[in-house]
């Protein structure tokens, strides 16, 4: 049986059992990973990386052009069709992307391994004192993240990985967010019911679908730079935590 009830266009087709009093406590979080917790590197500094040639500001415009000229390309939207469900489509959507720019096609496999290098990921800024508090507070959190490579090393680089119980890749289970088996998994390896557990993420298709899964969904803004404040503070109000 569905964990939430089947909804028509003005609301639930079943009566609930509800009772309307308080919500039960968060036990357990989420996090995505790219965007949430962490983000990488700009994309300037990523290429100066990868090109064996400087490149001046003009240059560099262009190229960026470029890499949002590509993202309506049809062969590289084609490639982001179930990019994450594993590790060579993952590799296949990006590679087609970055080398849509003629300057970066050589360099394509370089800028991949840059996103699977923890050096260049950044944590943001609120984000370690935010998963100290809820730790520290009996709150269980897990990873659950589209992706096509293990994140756990990226984590363990920063030092953020002993506060996590539980991974779920997408790459691992042959499935992207919004798919429920994804959050219902981390929940049982947490061992925190899905109405107990709040999702993190960015993304309101694919973080905030956790809601239909059964579980409490909160989405940040995008477009916070490497490195900035990302305003967690919220998810330690939805916990029900002061912000000491």
């Amino acid at each position: 049986m569905s964990l939430i009830p089947v909804c028509g266009p003005e609301g639930p087709i079943r009566a609930t059992t509800s009772s309307g009093g308080p919500r039960a406590a968060v036990r357990a979080v989420l996090f995505d990973f790219s965007g949430t917790l962490f983000q990488i590197r700009t994309y300037a500094d990523r290429i100066r990386a990868a090109l064996p040639q400087p490149v001046d500001d003009t240059a560099m415009d262009l190229m960026l052009s470029g890499l949002e000229a590509g993202l309506s390309d049809p062969g590289v939207r084609e490639a982001q069709r179930a990019r994450d469900v594993s590790s060579r489509a993952h590799r296949h959507a990006f590679t087609t992307w970055y080398a849509s720019v003629p300057e970066l096609a050589p360099v394509a496999e370089t800028l991949y391994e840059q996103l699977k290098a923890p050096e260049h990921w950044v944590p943001y800024a609120d984000a370690e004192s935010t998963l100290r508090q809820l730790t520290g507070s009996g709150v269980a959190l897990g990873v659950v993240s589209d992706v096509g490579w293990d994140l756990r090393p990226t984590f363990a680089h920063h030092r953020l990985d002993h506060y996590f119980s539980s991974w779920v890749h997408s790459y691992e289970h042959n499935t992207e967010k919004p798919d429920p088996s994804l959050f219902h998994h981390a929940c049982h390896e947490l061992g925190a019911a899905p109405a107990t557990t709040l999702m993190v993420g960015d993304n309101p298709a694919k973080d905030g679908g956790a809601a239909g899964a059964g579980l409490r969904s909160y989405v940040l803004p995008a477009g916070v730079a490497p490195g900035a404040y990302r305003g967690l503070e919220a998810v330690l109000r939805l916990a029900g935590l002061s912000q000491s």
